[in-house]
């Protein structure tokens, strides 16, 4: 039995897995793909996800996953966010009814539209749910860069338990009752974060990414507070610091794929290339269906939708932007 079960072996849990084995927690980690299992427990190594990090020997594989949560009291869900609901499905059998589930995928169910912290609590309607999440590029968790992020719960005593168990030297860790704003703080960054990488792919300058970057905070406000989010929750961690470290970071998928976007090339063979989920990609279509059924202006992600599923050119995108009607500033 490990301290702490991961799902899904991808960068950002993989990470994670060896900042907390750094601490003396055993960890299991499963993963769908015998190749990462093989990697992870033989050559110490997450050569398709993380490369040239070393794992620790108390970080162990699994390709069952029944092996790798029984009796687990921490949960991780480090899976895509379309794949929240079926996992949180498979795991049911296997987990602890007081099992404390950590979801570190970010945004909204596309079909449902649903929080995903809502999609986890449709399927383990027994188990807490903490969400966590901030400014934590994968690449810098695993190499003890500091390093601040939040942990959210509707019940804020689970919260402090993730903190606990997850909070380091270098890994700071807060604590939020707003879940709702911290979830869709770090859905919609991604968002702008692919706006933000469109902009630099096709020409643009610093004048017009930090336009975007506090033009997109104007939006992640409005459908959060509209959602029944605390408008401070998007001045902290999961709002402006996320947001700032992805639109700025090359570790950032979202930036590399819109920055690939924004030369022109289609957005299915540009998320080809990044070779991991584009969240963002995701995000807009459900933000796009979200913000018309709760009538919120959210013109970056109507101009981004456009150039992600109607094949509008990006400067054409900037042009409309630009051209809208004047306004005040706050409204």
């Amino acid at each position: 039995m490990s301290d702490i079960a991961f799902i899904g072996g991808g960068s950002f849990g993989t990470a994670l897995s060896v900042m907390l084995s750094k601490h003396g927690y055993k960890v299991n980690i499963w993963d769908r793909n015998p190749n990462v299992v093989n990697d992870i427990n033989v050559k110490r190594e997450n050569i398709k996800y993380l490369a040239n990090v070393t794992i620790p020997v108390n970080v162990t594989a699994f390709a069952e996953l029944r092996k790798a949560v029984e009796g687990n009291k921490v949960i991780v869900l480090s899976v895509p966010s379309h794949a929240i609901r079926e996992v949180s499905k498979n795991i049911k059998d296997y987990i602890d009814k007081d099992a404390i589930i950590v979801n570190i995928a970010k945004g909204i169910e596309e079909n449902s539209l649903k929080r995903l912290s809502e999609v986890i609590e449709d399927e383990l309607p027994n188990n807490p749910v903490v969400v966590l999440s901030g400014p934590s590029h994968a690449e810098e968790v695993a190499l003890d860069i500091p390093t601040t992020v939040v942990v959210a719960s509707k019940n804020i005593e689970y919260a402090k338990k993730v903190q606990d168990m997850f909070m380091t030297n270098k890994f700071r860790v807060y604590t939020n009752d707003d879940i709702v704003g911290v979830e869709i703080g770090g859905a919609v960054k991604n968002i702008i974060a692919l706006a933000a990488g469109v902009s630099d792919g096709a020409g643009y300058g610093d004048n017009t990414k930090a336009a975007l970057m506090t033009r997109g905070m104007s939006e992640i406000v409005r459908i959060g507070t509209k959602l029944g989010a605390k408008k401070e929750t998007f001045f902290g961690l999961s709002g402006i610091g996320d947001l700032i470290v992805t639109c700025t970071s090359m570790h950032s998928r979202n930036r590399r794929a819109g920055i690939l976007i924004g030369k022109g090339i289609k957005v299915e063979d540009a998320c080809k290339e990044i070779g991991m989920v584009v969240e963002g990609v995701k995000s807009c279509s459900a933000f796009y269906k979200l913000k018309e059924q709760l009538n919120v202006s959210m013109p970056i992600t109507d101009a981004l939708y456009k150039v992600l599923f109607e094949n509008k050119d990006p400067k054409y995108g900037v042009y409309e932007l630009m051209s809208r009607d004047k306004k005040d500033e706050v409204y």
